[in-house]
Order: C-alpha cells, then sequence, then structure tokens
C-alpha cells in the first residue's frame, strides 16, 4: 500500500509554484509602494495582505510582509 507521506509535488513544479507565489508577493509590494509610498507601513502592510490573503490557502501575514511594508515607508521601492 502506498503511504500518503510521499504523496508530494515533483521539484519542477515545487519550484514553479514558489516562483508563482513570489510573483504574486512581488505584484503586491510594487502596487502598494505605488499607492502608498511615504505613507505609514501599516497603510501598506494591510495593501499587501490585502492583495495576497485569497491567492494562498491558510495564509497568514508575516515578518516578510512587514519588512517590505516598512521598506515602502521609507520610500525604497519608489
Amino acid at each position: 500500500m502506498a503511504d500518503l507521506n510521499d504523496v508530494r509535488w515533483n521539484d519542477e513544479a515545487r519550484d514553479k509554484i514558489l516562483t508563482d507565489a513570489d510573483n504574486v508577493l512581488r505584484d503586491a509590494v510594487r502596487d502598494a509602494a505605488a499607492a502608498h509610498s511615504g505613507e505609514s507601513w501599516e497603510e501598506s502592510f494591510k495593501a499587501i495582505n490585502d492583495a495576497v490573503k485569497n491567492r494562498f490557502i491558510d495564509y497568514e501575514p508575516g515578518p516578510d510582509v512587514r519588512k517590505y511594508a516598512e521598506a515602502i515607508e521609507r520610500g525604497d521601492f519608489s
């Protein structure tokens, strides 16, 4: 009998999934920077989360999102 723990995406598919996820985050950061550059990081944080929360299963905002929101506040992506 097969073990369900052995069911997983192959490496090529896994790489594509991660690349796609990075692109979703990158687009959200770009859009938040265009709309909220120089504003409080909280505004960018909310915008990024709103853009990605429905694109991932069990999404929870983490330190990466805050890091990019703070960078937007500093104007790093303008």
